[in-house]
């Protein structure tokens, strides 16, 4: 006999080999009905893997990430083996779930294929899942599996079994279909009940530019068809939130090939806006004890070989800036905390200093691949609203949360309520991605993990997605829409003040080494800037919209008393504009509407005569008449509200 215990902390014993499927059953034939896989031991399984030993087990279902992350994997291998069956002879690379649906890598040879072929596909991969095909797995040797795919002809999958483990190499098979694959699956194809394919797009093999370019097909299924009709009506949204849309529409931001790919041009109303985010942030950190700074746009070689940077980061960053200077190598900067070492080793340091909080809003630049620029949200130049704040270890902690209460700040007062955070670890198995001490590293994660506790934060920890030189704590924030992004981050660091020697005196009149903060609430200013444009459908909060009203005249006759309106609103520090197109009215606030304009002051012969004001409000319509004063302190109440 095995012992189980359950999420509730319950113990059953079962026969040793048996399966989540039965434990499953054991509870209720309605669970067993819905589960999908299951974690045991903290690793997600097939739902039909027998368990050997006493464990802890999570039966997962479609309202667990893993549950729909195993579907959605088992969909990619749907997919496949549909495509298999269409068009023999094509080759595959990989096909894993995303946070929303699954993708294959696919090659197709000589043929040409589209998005027009996708509908067929899509029949396919129903009429498939209706035979309810079982998910078999099978351990296999690396021999075997080389001689499989070879035999195969499909030189991908040869690719990826080279990197592999010989005796931890696993297959999965279903229908006429069988791939290399590490799994889970679901118990069957049965379960899916609903899907589209939903892109086409081009993947260069294993993301190298100098091999093949693959065809990756997008997709998403579900277990009801209702929530794909409901899956549709959310892209059709998030369509009509398009940053890249809104941006244009309401002038905020452009691109242009001849500045270069993804290096954005901030348009009058986006700067405005951009400005006025900056402003918000620095009188927050003004008030919080940050001193601001500012460095240059590149750094000699050297800093960043210092750093470590170079070393990590060095193909992925521009081409070495040659000067006159023989041998001497500058680059564009990639990140601004090197810099910040620098300043803080400029002069001697006591421990009565710190901590020192150095906050910049620095333009970075990183080197991005042309196909994967998404508007505002990957470029290869950005402005960081980055800060390192160094400390005694003893400072670390209490730091530490004052920094998650600033990026709490920010979230409440742009109306991100949703959030959840995710602390970052190092992986275990493989430190040779980072660098540093494991001292260091357990001091550091430790004190990410009692901050985040003591503050009460809701946090999920991932393994393996700590930054090359320390742990973090990332804040992924959900829309309006129910995505997530993932914005503010802390980082705790103590392996830069070691690379840079930096020292501070103790009480005890010796040198000692600060412990550094990494954090950037916003992240980057461009990629912010897209979330809360799709967050808010361009409907920016009052404070911050580039313009919180428009004078309407009803014709040229009210012109001069709109112009007083507008004067007198615009010298209380009230931003707005004035319409004095040859437009009817009507004309007018639908092109006030649509440009998103939170106000509109409609002014005819009774406004003019009796100093008023009728006003509507952007969604909502005709508010009612209101002198100049009212309606000044209507939005002047909002903005402090917000």
């Amino acid at each position: 006999m095995i012992k189980i215990t359950l999420p509730d902390g319950s113990v059953r014993e079962y026969e040793k080999g048996t399966t989540a499927h039965q434990i499953a059953l054991s509870i209720s034939e309605g669970l067993a009905r819905n589960v999908l896989a299951a974690e045991v031991n903290g690793e997600v399984w097939d739902s039909s893997r027998p368990i050997e030993h006493d464990a802890t087990v999570k039966l997962l279902t479609w309202n667990d990430d893993e549950g729909k992350s195993t579907f959605w994997h088992s969909s990619a291998h749907l997919l496949a083996e549909a495509l298999e069956a269409l068009y023999p002879g094509t080759k595959f690379g990989i096909g894993p779930a995303i946070e929303t649906g699954f993708y294959y890598d696919v090659d197709f040879g000589d043929r040409d294929f589209s998005s027009d072929d996708l509908r067929k596909i899509e029949d396919k991969m129903l009429e498939l899942a209706k035979t309810k095909e079982t998910f078999e797995r099978k351990a296999v040797s690396k021999s075997d599996a080389l001689a499989y795919f070879t035999e195969k002809g499909d030189e991908y999958k040869l690719d990826l079994i080279k990197d592999l483990e010989d005796g931890k190499i696993t297959f999965y098979s279903q229908g006429n279909f069988t791939d290399l694959c590490r799994g889970p699956h679901i118990p069957h194809t049965g379960f899916i009940k609903a899907l589209k394919l939903t892109n086409v797009a081009g993947a260069y093999w294993r993301g190298d530019e100098s091999r093949k370019q693959l065809t990756r097909i997008y997709g998403v299924s579900f277990p009801k068809q209702s929530e794909l009709t409901e899956y549709i009506q959310r892209i059709e949204e998030a369509k009509k939130r398009d940053h890249r849309k809104l941006g244009k529409e309401l002038e905020l931001f452009t691109f242009s090939e001849k500045v270069g790919l993804g290096l954005p041009l901030w348009l009058p109303k986006g700067t405005a806006l951009r400005e006025r985010l900056v402003s918000f942030l620095q009188k927050a950190q003004q008030k919080a004890g940050y001193d601001q700074v500012i460095t240059p746009h590149i750094g000699h070689k050297n800093l960043y070989i210092t750093s470590g940077h170079y070393d990590k980061y060095g193909a992925d960053s521009f081409q070495p800036i040659k000067t006159p200077q023989e041998g001497e190598e500058f680059f564009l900067k990639p990140m601004n905390c090197p810099h910040h070492c620098e300043i803080y080793k400029s002069k001697p340091r006591s421990y009565k200093d710190l901590p020192v909080r150095l906050a910049e809003f620095g333009t970075v630049y990183r080197y991005e691949q042309s196909g994967e620029l998404h508007g505002l949200t990957r470029v290869r130049g950005f402005t960081q609203d980055d800060a390192h704040l160094f400390c005694r270890p003893d400072q670390v902690k209490e730091e530490f949360k004052k920094v998650i209460d600033l990026v709490l700040y920010v979230f409440k007062a742009l109306g991100f309520d949703e959030y959840i955070a995710q602390v970052s670890l190092r992986d275990p198995e493989n430190k040779s991605k980072y660098i540093g001490s494991d001292e260091n590293w357990i001091l550091a994660e430790n004190a990410i993990i009692e901050a985040a506790a003591e503050k009460g934060l809701p946090t999920v920890v991932e393994t393996g997605e700590a930054a090359f030189y320390g742990p973090k704590l990332d804040f992924m924030v959900k829309d309006a829409l129910g995505r997530k992004w993932q914005l503010g981050t802390i980082q705790v660091d103590y392996n830069l003040p070691e690379r840079f020697e930096l020292e501070y005196t103790g009480s005890d009149n010796q040198k000692h080494r600060p412990v550094m903060i990494h954090r950037a609430p916003f992240g980057s200013l461009e990629r912010f800037v897209a979330v809360l444009i799709e967050h808010c459908a361009g409907n920016f909060p009052l404070w911050l919209t580039p313009e919180q009203f428009i004078v309407l005249p009803i014709s040229e006759k009210f012109e001069e008393y709109g112009k007083k309106v507008l004067d007198s609103l615009n010298n209380s520090d009230i931003r707005g504009l004035i319409d004095l197109r040859d437009e009817k009215i009507g004309r007018k606030i639908r092109d006030a509407e649509v440009k998103k304009l939170p106000y509109m002051l409609i002014i005819g012969e009774k406004e003019m005569q009796d100093g008023m004001v009728s006003v509507r409000k952007h969604g909502e319509g005709d508010k009612g008449s209101m002198t100049i004063e009212e309606f000044k302190s209507l939005l002047l109440d909002e903005i402090k509200i917000k």
